[in-house]
Order: C-alpha cells, then sequence, then structure tokens
C-alpha cells in the first residue's frame, strides 16, 4: 500500500501464540482499511515470530519489528517510533476491536478536531466465552483529568489517541511494569484537548489466568506511582481553589488517599476471587479515607475484582460464593472495623450480595453469606429454613417458569405457607403483579388469593411470624413497666366559625353553640379590648333606654350596664340567657329577654341600641338591609346605633380579613348601613381586624355630621383559635373557593428539620430561619392551601381520589425542640396542622447523629409532645434510635419499627402509622416488614410531588432547604398547582 495509513496499532506480543492470530484477524476484518500494525516480538520463545512472519508475508500492513526490552512499555515506544499514521491505537496480543472499530472511531475524531483521543465501551470475555456487562465511562469526556486521577478508566485498546499527542507526553513510562497505560491517559488528560465517547462495544478484553496480571504487590507498588503524579499535574494544571469547588461527589477523583484505597480495594478483592492473598488488605486499610468513599462504588468495586479474580461473569458469581464468598465477607467485616463500623459492613455485604443475586436466574437456591436467593412457586408453596447469619430473602415469585415479581424480605425465622400468603395475598396486593402478567395468569393469582385466604396453619416457635409476635410482646412489656410521663391533656377549643347552617333552624343553631359555656372564649384580651372600643363609643349624654342584641352570655352586657338607665338584653338563645341573667343579677336596671333580631318586632323609642358580631348571619344583603331599618325604626330621632364587626375576605381579599364563609363583613355592613333611610355615620374606631362604628337616626331636619374615624391597633393577644382564621394582607384564592372548584392528582409533603436562626455551618441546609418559615407558611395560607395528615393522604391514594382544593402535607423529621418554640406557633396562626416525625428513644435528649457538625440539638421531651398532640400536632415514627436501615440485620429493623411504633402510642394514646425512613433510605425489605409491624404510610426524601399513583409505602417529599427564597417557595409551589 503506497499511502501513508490514517491509524498505526502497536502490538507488543511475547509468548502470544495462543491468541496474537485472534488479535491480528480483528485487524483483517476492519471495514476502514486505512491502517498498518506495527508487531513487535519481546524475546518470544514459542511460535510468536512465526505468526508475525506469516501476517506480513499475509498482507503489507502488518510490519514486524524485533524488540529485546522484556517490558510492554519499551515495546509499545519501540513501536511508536516505527509508526507512520497519524492516529495511534494500542492493542495487546491477547485482545481484540470490533470489525467497526476503526470506522467508528476515526469518524469521531473527525468530527472534532480539537480532540486528542476517542474511546469506546468494552467488555472482558472469559475462557469459556462469556462476555462481562459492557463497561464504558462517559465521564471521561466531562472531565478527563478527574476521571484519570481517580482510576485507570478505560482499557488500553478501547483508545484512538493522537501520535503527536502521545509523543509530546513522552510515550510510555518505562519504569512503570504495570499500570503504564492509565500513566499515559493520566499525561494525556493533562496535557489538555478533549476525549470523545463513542457509546458503542468495540473492544474486547480477554481474560484468561494467563492474560491477568498475577504480581497484585507490583501493581499496587505502580498504582501509588501513577495518582501521586497525577495529584501533582492536577496542581501543575489546575488552580488549588478549583479543586476545591468541584461538587462532593467528584472530591475522590482529585484525592489521591481515596483513589489509592480504591485501588488496592480493587486488588483485594482480586485476590480474593483468586483464592490468593497479598498485601492489598494491609495497604488498603492503611490508606482508607473512611467517611469520604461512596458505598455504591465500593459494591462496584468489589464487583469487577471479584468477577476478574473468578474469570466468572456476573451471573455465575452467586452460583460460585463458596469459591470466594468467606475471604469476601472477611475483607468487607476488615473495611468496617478499620474504618466505620459493623453496621456499615453489613451494609456493603447486602449490596453486594443484592448485586450478584440481581444477575442470576435463580435456578436453583443461592446462599450466600446474609442473603438467600430462591425462587416460589405459587401452586408450591415452600417452607424456608434460612440457616446460620442469613435473615434476607431476594426472591422470584413464580407461577412456574413465568417470574411475576421480585421481592426482597427481612425474616426472623422459618417461612412457611401462612407466612406467604399473607405476603403474597395482603403486601403485594395481587394487583400489583397482575400488571405484567397475561390473562392466564392473573385468573391463576384471583384463584390463588381465594386458596390462600382459606389457609390458616400455624407457624412454629421458630418461624418468622412467631418471633415477630414474640418481639412485640417484649417491648411492649418494657414500655409497660417504663416509667410514663402524666401530663394532663388540654382539650382544644373547637375552632370557631362564624357560618349559620343553612339547613338548621336559627334557634336550634344557636342553642346547641351554647351547649359549652364560653364557646368564644369572651374573657380574651381580644374580646375585652374590642369591648372597651364599644364603650369609647356611647354617647356622651347617658342613654335612658338601652337595646343590647344578641348579648349571648352577658359578658359585654355586665360592662354597658352601669353606663345606661335601662337596658333590654336579648338574645335568640335561652341557655345563654340564663347564663347573663346568672352573671350580671347585681345588675338591678337590666331586663332579659328572649328575641329573633330577624322575625321579632324591637321595642321601639330605644336611645341606644348595641349590636355586635352578630349581623354575619344573615343570610344575603336583603335580609341586612330589612334589620339594618327595624334597628333604625327602634330608635327614636337622635339616638345611636353602635355596630360591631370584623373584616372579611369575601368582601375584599386585597386586605387582612377574617376567612369566614359568612355572606359579608364589617366592609358591606357598613355600606349597607349607610343607604339606610335617615341614618348616618356619626364615629368610626377601625382597626386592622374590625370596626366599631356608631350610627345616628337624624332628626328630621338635621344634616349628616362628618364621621370621625379613628384608626386604632390591636395591641391584645390574639388567641390561636382567633388567629387561625385571619389571612394578614389579604388573600390571592381562599379556601373554601378552591375547594370547591379545584381537583388535583398530586400534593405536595414538605419537608422540614429545623426551624431555627443558628447552628452548625454544615447543617445549614436542613435549617429554615423562623422569619422565613413564616413567610413560606402565610404565602401557602394567603394562596388558598389546607394542610392535610399521612391519613387523609392515604385515604385519597388508596380510594384513587382526585385531591380536593390545594392540599398540603406538612412535616418535620426529627423532632427538634425548637418545633415548639418556631414552628407551631406560625402553623397555628396559619390555621394549619404539621405531621412531626419522632425518635422515640431520643425523645427528650439531644440529636446525636448531628454531632460531626457539632452540638446536637434539643429534642422535644415527652410532655412537649403530649401538650402538642393536645393541640392538633400529629405525630409519626422516625424509627427508635435514627439509624440508617440499611446497615441494620433484620432482627434490629424489627425492632426499631416495632419500639418506636409502641413507645410513641403509649404517650399519644392514639395509633401511630406513619414512618419517615432516616436518611429516605427506603427498600422492599423496610416496606414490607414496615406494614408487618403496623405502619400504613413510608415517605422518603426523594425531592418529589407525591400523587395517587404512588405507593403508600415509598411517599415522596420536598426538602425545603434553609437557602430557599420565599419568591423560589413560591415558584416551586405554583408548578404544583
Amino acid at each position: 500500500m503506497n499511502s501513508d495509513p490514517l491509524v498505526s496499532i502497536v502490538i507488543p506480543a511475547h509468548n502470544a501464540e495462543s491468541t496474537l492470530s485472534r488479535a491480528l484477524e480483528s485487524l483483517i476484518d476492519q471495514t476502514d482499511g486505512r491502517w498498518e500494525a506495527i508487531l513487535i516480538d519481546d524475546c518470544s520463545i514459542d511460535a510468536t515470530p512465526d505468526i508475525i512472519e506469516s501476517y506480513s508475508a499475509r498482507d503489507a500492513r502488518f510490519v514486524a519489528v524485533e524488540a529485546n526490552v522484556k517490558s510492554a512499555s519499551a515495546s509499545r515506544n519501540a513501536g511508536i517510533e516505527k509508526c507512520r499514521g497519524d492516529r495511534l491505537l494500542f492493542l495487546d496480543s491477547d485482545d481484540w476491536i470490533d470489525q467497526r472499530f476503526l470506522s467508528l472511531m476515526n469518524a469521531a475524531l473527525d468530527s472534532s478536531p480539537e480532540a486528542v483521543a476517542a474511546y469506546c465501551n468494552y467488555c472482558r470475555v472469559f475462557p469459556d466465552g462469556s462476555e462481562s456487562p459492557v463497561r464504558g465511562d462517559t465521564r471521561i469526556q466531562d472531565d478527563p483529568i478527574a476521571e484519570f486521577n481517580r482510576t485507570c478508566a478505560t482499557t488500553i485498546h478501547s483508545v484512538l489517541v493522537k501520535k503527536a499527542a502521545v509523543l509530546n507526553v513522552g510515550g510510555f513510562d518505562t519504569a512503570l511494569r504495570t499500570c503504564e497505560d492509565w500513566d499515559l491517559w493520566q499525561k494525556l488528560a493533562h496535557a489538555g484537548g478533549s476525549w470523545i465517547h463513542v457509546d458503542q462495544k468495540l473492544s474486547y478484553y480477554w481474560a484468561s489466568d494467563g492474560s491477568l496480571t498475577r504480581d497484585v504487590n507490583r501493581m499496587l507498588i505502580d498504582a501509588r506511582r501513577v495518582i501521586e503524579h497525577g495529584c501533582s499535574r492536577s496542581t501543575r494544571t489546575r488552580d488549588t481553589e478549583v479543586l476545591r469547588s468541584v461538587t462532593s461527589d467528584r472530591i475522590s477523583r482529585f484525592d489521591p488517599v481515596t483513589a489509592y484505597a480504591y485501588f488496592a480495594l480493587w486488588c483485594a478483592g482480586f485476590d480474593c476471587g483468586r483464592n490468593g492473598s497479598s498485601a492489598a488488605v494491609e495497604e488498603m486499610l492503611a490508606a482508607w479515607p473512611g467517611s469520604a468513599t461512596s458505598d455504591d462504588a465500593i459494591i462496584e468495586i468489589l464487583l469487577d475484582s471479584i468477577m476478574v479474580g473468578t474469570r466468572l461473569v456476573p451471573a455465575k458469581l452467586a452460583g460460585r460464593w463458596n469459591q470466594y464468598g468467606a475471604q469476601l465477607t472477611d475483607l468487607i467485616k476488615e473495611i468496617g472495623l478499620a474504618c466505620r463500623t459493623p453496621a456499615w459492613a453489613r451494609k456493603i455485604q447486602y449490596g453486594f450480595e443484592r448485586k450478584i443475586l440481581d444477575y442470576d436466574d435463580l435456578a436453583s437456591p443461592r446462599e450466600l453469606s446474609l442473603t438467600l436467593g430462591i425462587r416460589v412457586d405459587l401452586r408450591w408453596l415452600p417452607r424456608v429454613h434460612p440457616t446460620g447469619s442469613i435473615d434476607r430473602l431476594y426472591v422470584y415469585v413464580c407461577d412456574g417458569p413465568h417470574i411475576l415479581r421480585l421481592l426482597d424480605i427481612g425474616v426472623l425465622g422459618t417461612v412457611g405457607v401462612k407466612y406467604w400468603t399473607r405476603l403474597i395475598s395482603d403486601h403485594l396486593r395481587f394487583h400489583q403483579i397482575q400488571k405484567g402478567a397475561s390473562k392466564t395468569v392473573q385468573l391463576k393469582l384471583a384463584m390463588y388469593e381465594q386458596v390462600f385466604r382459606r389457609w390458616l396453619l400455624e407457624e412454629d416457635a421458630g418461624s418468622h411470624v412467631r418471633q415477630r409476635t414474640e418481639l412485640f410482646r417484649k417491648i411492649a412489656s418494657e414500655i409497660s413497666v417504663a416509667s410514663k410521663v402524666a401530663v394532663p391533656l388540654t382539650t382544644p377549643r373547637p375552632k370557631r366559625g362564624c357560618e349559620l347552617g343553612r339547613n338548621v333552624p336559627r334557634e336550634r343553631f344557636w342553642e346547641e353553640l351554647f351547649d359549652e359555656e364560653d364557646p368564644w372564649n369572651y374573657h380574651s384580651d381580644y374580646e375585652q379590648e374590642k369591648y372597651r372600643k364599644q364603650l369609647e363609643l356611647l354617647p356622651d349624654q347617658i342613654p335612658a333606654n338601652a337595646l343590647e342584641l344578641a348579648c349571648a352570655e352577658g359578658h359585654f352586657t355586665d360592662l354597658l350596664a352601669p353606663k345606661v338607665e335601662h337596658l333590654i338584653a336579648s338574645d335568640i338563645s335561652s341557655k345563654a340567657l340564663a347564663r347573663a341573667l346568672s352573671r350580671c343579677s347585681r345588675h338591678l336596671n337590666i331586663d332579659f329577654t328572649w328575641i329573633d333580631l330577624l322575625s321579632d318586632e324591637l321595642p321601639p323609642n330605644m336611645d341606644l341600641i348595641v349590636c355586635s358580631e352578630v349581623l354575619y348571619y344573615l343570610a344575603d344583603e336583603d335580609e341586612l338591609k330589612a334589620v339594618l331599618e327595624k334597628l333604625a325604626k327602634s330608635l327614636r330621632p337622635g339616638g345611636s346605633l353602635i355596630l360591631t364587626h370584623a373584616f372579611v375576605l369575601k368582601d375584599n381579599l386585597t386586605r387582612t380579613g377574617f376567612d369566614w364563609e359568612n355572606p359579608f363583613g364589617a366592609e358591606k355592613i357598613s355600606i349597607v348601613a349607610g343607604r339606610v333611610g335617615d341614618m348616618a355615620l356619626d364615629m368610626s374606631i377601625q382597626t386592622e381586624l374590625y370596626r366599631v362604628d356608631r350610627y345616628k337616626r337624624l332628626c328630621a331636619t338635621e344634616s349628616p355630621p362628618v364621621p370621625h374615624i379613628i384608626k386604632a391597633e390591636v395591641t391584645a393577644a390574639i388567641e390561636p383559635e382567633v388567629a387561625r382564621l385571619i389571612v394578614p394582607g389579604g388573600a390571592v384564592a381562599r379556601r373554601t373557593h378552591v375547594l370547591q372548584r379545584e381537583t388535583r392528582q398530586h400534593v405536595p409533603v414538605l419537608m422540614y428539620h429545623r426551624i431555627a436562626a443558628d447552628g452548625p455551618a454544615g447543617l445549614a441546609r436542613f435549617r429554615v430561619r423562623p422569619e422565613l418559615f413564616r413567610e413560606q407558611m402565610l404565602w401557602l395560607r394567603r394562596n388558598g392551601y389546607h394542610a392535610i395528615t399521612s391519613e387523609q393522604l392515604a385515604w385519597f391514594v388508596a380510594n384513587q381520589h382526585p385531591f380536593v382544593g390545594r392540599p398540603v402535607l406538612i412535616t418535620f423529621d426529627d423532632g427538634y425542640r425548637d418545633f415548639a418554640e418556631y414552628a407551631w406557633p406560625v402553623l397555628q396562626k396559619n390555621d394549619f396542622t404539621a405531621e412531626v416525625f419522632l425518635v422515640a428513644d431520643m425523645v427528650g435528649k439531644t440529636a446525636d447523629w448531628d454531632h460531626d457538625f457539632g452540638p446536637g440539638a434539643p429534642l422535644l421531651n415527652h410532655a412537649e409532645i403530649v401538650e402538642l398532640a393536645a393541640q392538633g400536632v400529629h405525630f409519626g415514627s422516625h424509627l427508635a434510635t435514627h439509624p440508617r436501615n440499611d446497615e441494620l440485620s433484620t432482627s434490629e429493623l424489627a425492632d426499631e419499627l416495632i419500639r418506636s411504633r409502641l413507645g410513641l402510642e403509649s404517650w399519644l394514646s392514639r395509633p401511630v402509622t406513619s414512618l419517615a425512613a432516616p436518611f429516605g433510605l427506603i427498600d422492599e425489605r423496610l416496606r414490607i416488614l414496615a406494614v408487618e409491624c403496623g405502619y400504613k404510610t413510608i415517605f422518603n426524601t426523594s425531592n418529589k410531588v407525591a400523587s395517587l399513583s404512588n405507593d403508600l409505602l415509598d411517599l415522596p417529599r420536598l426538602e425545603i432547604r434553609g437557602d430557599l427564597a420565599t419568591e423560589e417557595f413560591a415558584y416551586w409551589m405554583q408548578s404544583f398547582q
């Protein structure tokens, strides 16, 4: 071939007679023929030289080169000197490439002139011909420096690289006997230029025993050198502050300690797989960085290293557990003891075992260290006896050969027919299986369900069900003998409303209202201040004859009587009148009488009529006009009418008002009163919440006076029952309005932690400032949201009933004491409830799970919890000690679930059925076991909106971070409307 090749392929070969031909044939098959292959024989004593000679004679593109260097790096450098192509591929003699390799990789480099390399996906091929899962790190193209500092992120023959770039960095480091390709890619990354990912499986890595490096100790030495070089190059290549600014999930890629620990872990896993030993474990433990590591990364490294060490694809690893399982389990325990805790090691063990079982078809039971993988056929439900340390079942639920569902179950003992029956018919809720089942299978399942429900077989003493029952009894006994906190339950006042039931006669409505004495807390500072403002508007001349309408229980009557000569006090409720008579018995100038304001005639020639907080209850504006005319008629000319009423949102959404359902409030009443005959406003005291108006009945020739308007502040404390109905600044939408007109398929479940101004900097995201929380709750209130509980949410989901209005579920994790100090008063004021998830065993203590960031914040104590519950706060479980449930054994997890629920119920005297998993960690084992322990709803932290399609045992929540501004909060919430 006369023209120079585009690609030069460098192939060092040492005693490669069994594999070299396969590698060379893959080149001949290339669809892009613009290549040459530099074949370097490095001191081979087998038929390798003859194979090279035969291919050189067969095709001029093969160029034979002899070397006597006994080093892959030196051989490749020698080959580079002979290369004529502008692009290089380094192909080992036992590997091969897909026939499309050069075509696709050249096209990628042609499309990006600034790129220095293109890389593709690859797989390992084992001696039995099986292929590993395809690998291809997309992150290389995003940040090649970070990836190659961290690891050798691709194989040597998966990269097509520009020769000029390789020459620029000096080729391969001949001092390295292993990891030389890693070192080259790292140097190229630091030299600059982009890398292009070709998302195709184009290269094959032969993973036979002879092809694998067996000198693990040498690999550790060389890897440390490469990693240290990468760190020093990074210091020169990038500003240190840039490195510090990377996101937390990328820190380990710049951290030489973590990178080396991960490499040593791979070597240790490799040794486990080949049943060998080396210094890898000691090196790894000495270098291990602890909390900076990623659990998923560790599991992936172990899977890859075990796979390579055993030369088995993942689908065969579970079946060959005896070959490496004991060594691997010991290795994981060593990591846990040296670096974190045994509980964390258990999580890694669970994760690895689940990973390899994911690849297995479970044609036979797979008994690992902690997990048993089995098939359960619905037609012949088995009796399973977990042995040793196994406490988890990985189950394919099958109908004959058909897999219907995968289950991950935690068990406490033997499981038999009764357990499977309940699990499948209750917890799985057959429709979940039926979604992917054929019509025939659905009919079978329906038949099985009927059969299952008739089976009432008892479980033996060692069964899972019996063990769980015994655990319930044990914990219940411990809780019952523990000292209980004696806290008097305060009964909250009924929510104060002003709407008169349209289907209830007026008299009956008021009689039932006054079944309870002082239904509206007339003694409160707020009501008393309002009384004083009414008294301020009394005429200067003492009225001879006064009429008080709707005197109720006589609280204002008692204040008014000394200021008039004669008083008629009236009400429609005989119960209220009886109490008023008793309260005012010392006043001899009062006559009490029963009057229906709407239908009865009023006494004539009154000097003063007081009518407060009653005209709201009239049906419409016509009734209001008729009653006001009746009041005017009852006054003598020159007499005064004092009206006191609150502002309501129905009159005017743009100003502060009460969110009542009455047809009108103070604003409308004042307008209508101003239109009544010879009545004129004389004087008015107006506050943000209500107005007190004095009207005068004009004499025949008298002109209307100029009203004297007094602006006043509400200085009295407003009790929660009143405050919850006030919407400061007006509303965008009223709750009742949206409840009647809007439905939706979703509901935001808000997740808060602390409401506090100060705390450790590392926990800032979990801490919302009190003033910011107030703004967020007011925004919800002004926009028509109403709070629901987890029980209500569960009802809507279970019944697939659209949510009405604009519901929101407001939750708080951990149960910090600042909830009572800052959050609950704000919630009450805005007429919201909340659900607080408590750590049962930590109640009254401090949040020790936060101690890595500073002193733990104090938590609610028993007395505070009981008091809050009496005021309307709902409580759920956050487990007993705030653990990561994926680090717990099944028995430990069951203890946490039961202890938390029974403990909370013992204080609250009500069922506790909601659970927020600490750290948002929810898996199927937790869900199934939680249901067995009495829970009905479980919340995660997935930062999504909940919907009718959600699983009640895995409900999403939206984290409200401490840095979320009110404007962002509003925008976020509006996106869910």
